[in-house]
């Protein structure tokens, strides 16, 4: 199978060994709360620690889904984005930037300030338009499953078979972007969205399967409530089991981490790189 690819405002890259996405949010409830920062001083904090931590790609986050979080609109989104986006692209124009959001006047107004990958929690199907902002933008697609709305998503997930169903879903929608022209389109599964813990489980030991369909897998298990809740720990306390869940998608075919913990998921990367090399 052909290498994952990155592209994006004329630049591509082919990776040869996966890759670590920061996760920067610019909100006030997002799950974890040293994920959040609160002012543009912080924000250049953060990514100054991320990129002497060794990140590749910083994804910002304007709006928090965790369970139960209430939806903003575009408008307050943007507010909290642009000034961060801005300030990234001018002073680490080399960094692949990514913004989270579901909202196409976000991806439209992302991608026109240099924004290089957008990262959306329902793959096209929150906000139908999506699909129409990017089409014709040389910029990378994260799509991801999730069953429900955040609001709600984890009070009864059902599946009938959630591997079969979770997959199908990524590559069907996929197949809908391609076909309409978005060139470089990756998958998410949705780790905790709309997922028993079981369910999440499941997913991760059958990634392969996806694998085998598509090279183009972003896994973003960090601190989240499979790995907190089945252990009775705090998301605070979640760093060593998100380490070891992220050393197994990357050992199933995960080619993009997304974390909290740039350093440590760095390592992770290293040593499976020495893994599979010797």
């Amino acid at each position: 199978m052909k290498n994952a690819i990155l592209s994006a405002h004329g630049k591509t890259i082919e990776l040869e060994f996966p890759m670590v996405m920061g996760i920067i949010n610019v909100t006030e409830d997002s799950f974890y709360s040293k994920s959040r920062v609160n002012s543009i001083e912080e924000f250049k904090k953060k990514v100054d620690q991320q990129l002497k931590d060794g990140v590749d790609i910083i994804d910002i986050g304007g709006q928090s889904t965790r369970p139960g979080s209430e939806r903003i609109s575009a408008k307050v989104e943007l507010e909290r984005i642009l000034p961060a986006l801005s300030w990234l692209k001018k002073e680490h124009p080399y960094v692949w930037v990514s913004i989270d959001t579901y909202h196409s006047e976000v991806a439209k107004a992302s991608i026109e300030n240099g924004s290089d990958i957008i990262n959306d929690i329902s793959f096209g199907l929150d906000d139908e338009n999506m699909i129409n902002e990017i089409i014709n933008h040389d910029i990378t697609y994260i799509g991801m499953h999730k069953q429900g709305n955040p609001e709600t998503m984890q009070d009864s997930p059902k599946y009938e078979n959630v591997v079969q169903e979770v997959y199908n879903f990524l590559i069907e929608r996929k197949n809908t972007f391609s076909n309409k022209g978005v060139k470089n389109v990756w998958l998410d599964p949705g780790f905790g969205f709309g997922k028993t813990l079981n369910q999440n489980y499941q997913l991760l030991n059958n990634l392969q399967t996806l694998k085998d369909l598509d090279p183009n897998i972003l896994i973003g298990v960090s601190r989240k409530s499979m790995i907190h809740k089945y252990l009775q720990i705090l998301p605070e306390d979640s760093l060593n089991g998100t380490t070891a869940l992220n050393m197994v998608a990357l050992l199933n075919g995960a080619n993009i981490l997304r974390v909290h913990d740039v350093k440590e998921a760095r390592e992770c990367v290293k040593l499976f790189k020495q893994l599979k090399q010797s």
